[in-house]
Formats: C-alpha cells, sequence, structure tokens
C-alpha cells in the first residue's frame, strides 16, 4: 500500500528526515510515535503530498507520486489521500454535512451523490441528527468525528492523523480511537496516525518509533 524508500528532508541546514525505509500494508492501523522534534509530523506530511522530499521515492497504493505533475498530485491527494487534524478544521459558516460534501465536490461528484456519501458516513458514525448543525453547535468529539467523515467521503486508499484526539477528553479520545478499527474493517481503509497517545498507540497494528529523524523500532501486536 504505502512504500517508502529512502526519504531525506531538511529546513536549511536542520536535517529532519535522515533516510526513512517504511512499508505499510494494506488495512494496516500504524501508530508513529517519538519525543517533540523526531520529525513524525514531517514524516506524515511527505506521505500525504503535502510537502516533497529532499530525496527517496514514496509509492502509495501503486503511484510513484514524484513522478507526478502538480495538477495530477493535487487530484491524486484529494481523491486517495484523507487528513484528519488534531482540531477538526471544520469551516465555520457550512454545516456538519457541507462539510463532509466538500472534497466530494472538489473531485467532481455531483451533489446528488456527494449528499448521499456524506449522509452515509455521518450515518455510521452516528451524527446523522446533527447534520444540519454548525461546528459551533457541535461537541469537541462531534467536530471530530464530522472531520474523519471528510476525510473518508472520497473514499481515500489511506487516511493520515496528526494527533487526532489531541484535543479530547478520555470519553471521546476512546470514541475516536474505535472508530479508526471499525473503519478499517467497514471500509478496509489504511490508517496511518501521529500521536502522543500511548493508549491509542497501544492498540494500533504496529507502532512505529522515531528518534532524531530516523526510525528506532517498530513493535507488532500479536
Amino acid at each position: 500500500m504505502i512504500d517508502i524508500k529512502g526519504i531525506t528532508k531538511s529546513f536549511g541546514q536542520l536535517q529532519v528526515l535522515k533516510g526513512i525505509d517504511l512499508h505499510i500494508e494494506k488495512g494496516e492501523v500504524v501508530s508513529i510515535v517519538g519525543p517533540s522534534g523526531a520529525g513524525k509530523t514531517t514524516l506524515l506530511q511527505i506521505i500525504g503530498t503535502l510537502d516533497k522530499p529532499d530525496s527517496g521515492e514514496i509509492i502509495i497504493d501503486g503511484t510513484d507520486v514524484g513522478k507526478l505533475s502538480s495538477k495530477k498530485l493535487s487530484e491524486f491527494r484529494n481523491k486517495r489521500v484523507g487528513f484528519v487534524f488534531q482540531f477538526h478544521q471544520l469551516l465555520p459558516e457550512f454545516t456538519a454535512l457541507e462539510n463532509v460534501m466538500i472534497p466530494a465536490f472538489i473531485a467532481g461528484a455531483s451533489k446528488g451523490e456527494a449528499k448521499q456519501r456524506a449522509m452515509e458516513l455521518l450515518d455510521f458514525m452516528g451524527l446523522s441528527e446533527r447534520a444540519g448543525h454548525k461546528p459551533s453547535e457541535l461537541s469537541g468529539g462531534e467536530k471530530q468525528r464530522v472531520a474523519v467523515a471528510r476525510a473518508l467521503v472520497n473514499r481515500p486508499a489511506v487516511v493520515l492523523a496528526d494527533e487526532p484526539s489531541g484535543s479530547l477528553d478520555s470519553k471521546n479520545k476512546a470514541e475516536l480511537h474505535q472508530l479508526f478499527f471499525d473503519l478499517r474493517d467497514k471500509t478496509g481503509q489504511t490508517f496511518v496516525i501521529v500521536t502522543h497517545d500511548e493508549s491509542l498507540a497501544k492498540i494500533t497494528d504496529r507502532t512505529i518509533k522515531m528518534r532524531d529523524g530516523m526510525l528506532e523500532m517498530e513493535n507488532v501486536l500479536e
């Protein structure tokens, strides 16, 4: 699903990634952990094609993303990669349903198709009755589940999450963590999650540890 070979990245004189090699299988839920400054978010942004490496190769779902033009890369990102951030980043002037539909519109879906897919996801997440509410009318947990629905509306091959439960209380954290596994079981998507949350890292299929821009070790759950 994801093959990363020899990825390096520097910002000025600071080398943030020092030759990353990593393979992630289709349908895996993988956590990336490590201290601040280890390079976790930089790696996630490069996997998500939001940033480019200085060297190395990334193949996602059979596509060498480094060989795509800017236009093709934007199309690929919209259709094949979903993003969930620590703070939901919903657009405040739109309802939950409209926020989820936006990526589908960008991908060229009709209004009817986008609405149907968005409502199916909101229903799966127990939010169908909240579809007409704006973000200011939703709880923190509800907003983050809307953000997950938005990430999934185009049926991406991989979902990348950066500290997705960092702003949630314990109950909402647990519900969000379980949601990732429920979605994986339902849709077969691959999840790559950067987190400082030990309770989440412990239940993922694999934990990848980073330190000083390098992979330290990997753990696989029995």
